[in-house]
């Protein structure tokens, strides 16, 4: 049987080289149960299964989805396009994408895959009419109907919307309590938000995550790139049921989602849109704080929500409140139900295509100016002057530098100062990092007031754009001029003072130059070895410090 199989195979991809497929959609081209997807010459045809193609083992990858490698009478099987005696069928082919999904149905068991470089869909034909010829015979002779063909306008492609540059993820509700037929009505409200934001590039990217027992990723933000295949690939995903676990989702969105090997833009906004039917059957809370934390804007949809009856059920009762970015009204909205919802489309992309509200896109990872004003004096030596280095560079590691993102700049001084580097001298950060760690030791005395003024002058004074500032100044002992009167000038120019003292630095002139609340901001060790602890304290205070400004 297998040899048949092949010679079938072989057969039917002959007999599409044979034909002239594209000029002629409505006349379908036989193929063979084997014939995949990738053998077709154009992207859009109709074909013609044979019978009994479950006779034979089909390879088949993905689900609703397949990858182009896939046969294409099994695919149609396995949708439930055609059954046991064949059938036309038509061919949509797609881009490329990862994670095709394993599933059984109408006896055939799909296979999984992570990725291929093409892939298709299957969907059913309309019947072409049929008349009787006007020939006369003991048998009438029943021929098709030649369709006339008529010339018809294509609609200009949609131009990207260029103002709304987002990569956003659409958390689609598939629990068994929004149920097949609301989740119908889901998917179409999705295709028409997809089209009203503009899908493409430069324009935003969408993806879909399904919100169930378990997430799945539906699709990435660059496998399909324009409105027409994401609405395309919306319809073709399949209901999977079970719990709501909204909370879980949004970890597996933040976590695996939204990574830079599937399409991820750096420096675009990151939008997770999270529609549910009812309320979430987990904890939002801890995932909404990671999602903050990384940078993505929550928004979140709900629709019916629960009837008075059903507020008991609900576990937490603030889940909108806990898991959108902010708690101001702008990141959440609200439907009554998936009937009607076409007004509803607008003002939900106007939502979220309003950039300039999104206020989770800046973190304290990527939207800090840290300067780093550093104790060259005698007192220090070289090797205890490389441990101050090293702490320097562990608290920079944990920023996203980056010519959009967090700087770092360094002053080291003595009586005198000296700018090692400023915040526009190394915009990436492995430079940024090694510059930091190669800074020569100078040796000399220690006026820390007048290395103060110097940093506001020279490093804070110039344009830096509106990243929020923090000066940290390591020291280990007594200034020769007064820190009180610099330090009070520099915060009162937006700069939030961390000071670290090691070995003979008075406590008084630590206190003297930090930022309030001063126990937050004022560290101290008797031995350079012991530095090292200060760094994800310090870090943590950045990151609360810009959060309360904020």
């Amino acid at each position: 049987m297998s040899m048949w199989f092949a010679v079938l195979h072989v057969l039917g991809i002959l007999s599409l080289s044979c034909c002239t497929f594209g000029s002629e959609l409505n006349v379908p081209t036989p193929i063979s149960c084997g014939t995949r997807a990738v053998d077709l010459p154009d992207t859009r045809q109709l074909v013609l299964c044979p019978a009994n193609c479950t006779l034979w083992t089909l390879s088949v990858f993905g689900s609703g989805v397949y990858a182009s490698i896939s046969s294409i009478c099994g695919a149609a099987i396995h949708r439930g396009i055609i059954n046991l005696s064949g059938g036309p069928v038509e061919v949509h082919g797609l881009q490329g994408r990862t994670n095709y999904l394993s599933s059984y149905a109408h006896g055939v068991q799909s296979q999984s895959l992570s990725q291929w470089s093409s892939s298709f869909t299957v969907a059913r034909t309309i019947s072409l009419p049929l008349e009787v010829s006007s020939q006369t015979s003991s048998s009438a002779t029943v021929t098709a109907k030649k369709p006339i063909k008529k010339p018809v306008k294509k609609a200009p492609p949609a131009i990207p919307n260029r103002d709304c540059p987002v990569d956003m993820a659409l958390l689609l509700d598939g629990s068994y309590n929004i149920g097949q037929r609301r989740f119908n009505l889901q998917k179409n409200f999705v295709s028409k938000l997809a089209v009203m934001l503009k899908v493409g590039t430069p324009g935003p990217h969408v993806g879909v995550v399904q919100t169930s027992e378990s997430p799945r990723t539906e699709f990435y933000l660059t496998n399909y790139t324009t409105a027409k295949d994401v609405t395309f690939a919306i319809k073709e995903i399949p209901y999977i049921g079970g719990n709501t676990n909204t909370g879980k989702a949004i970890f597996h969105t933040v976590r695996n989602f939204f990574n830079p090997d599937f399409g991820v833009r750096r420096g675009y906004p990151r939008v997770i849109v999270v529609f549910v039917d009812g309320w979430p059957t987990d904890n939002v809370e801890e995932a909404a704080v990671l999602a903050r934390e990384s940078g993505i804007n929550v928004f979140f949809v709900s629709v019916a929500k629960p009837s008075p009856e059903e507020v008991s059920l609900v576990t937490d009762q603030d889940f909108m409140r806990k898991a959108v970015c902010k708690d101001n009204e702008f990141f959440t909205f609200t439907m009554p139900s998936w009937f009607s919802t076409n007004k509803f489309v607008k003002p939900l992309a106007h939502k979220l295509c309003s950039i300039d509200q999104m206020l989770c896109s800046k973190t304290c990872y990527n939207s800090v100016n840290l300067g780093f004003l550093i104790d060259g004096s005698s007192s220090v030596g070289d090797g205890n002057f490389r441990l101050v280095l090293d702490l320097l560079v562990s608290i920079a590691r944990s920023f996203d530098i980056s010519d959009i993102g967090s700087r770092i700049g360094a002053i080291q001084f003595t009586y005198d100062q000296r700018m090692e580097f400023n915040f526009n001298d190394h915009i990436t950060k492995d430079n940024a990092l090694r510059a930091l760690q190669n800074i020569p030791y100078m040796s000399g005395g220690t006026a820390t007031g007048d290395a103060i003024n110097f940093a506001v002058r020279s490093l804070f004074k110039p344009r830096t754009g509106s990243n929020r500032k923090f000066l940290i100044i390591i020291t280990d002992g007594q200034s020769y001029d007064d820190v009180r009167v610099p330090a009070m000038a520099a915060q009162r120019e937006g700069i939030t003072v961390y000071a670290v003292g090691v070995a003979w630095a008075p406590m008084e002139d630590l206190k003297a130059m930090a930022s309030e609340p001063k126990e937050s901001h004022v560290f101290f060790t008797r031995e350079f070895t012991g530095l090292a602890q200060f760094q994800q304290p310090i870090v943590r205070g950045i990151c609360r410090d810009f959060t309360e400004f904020n």
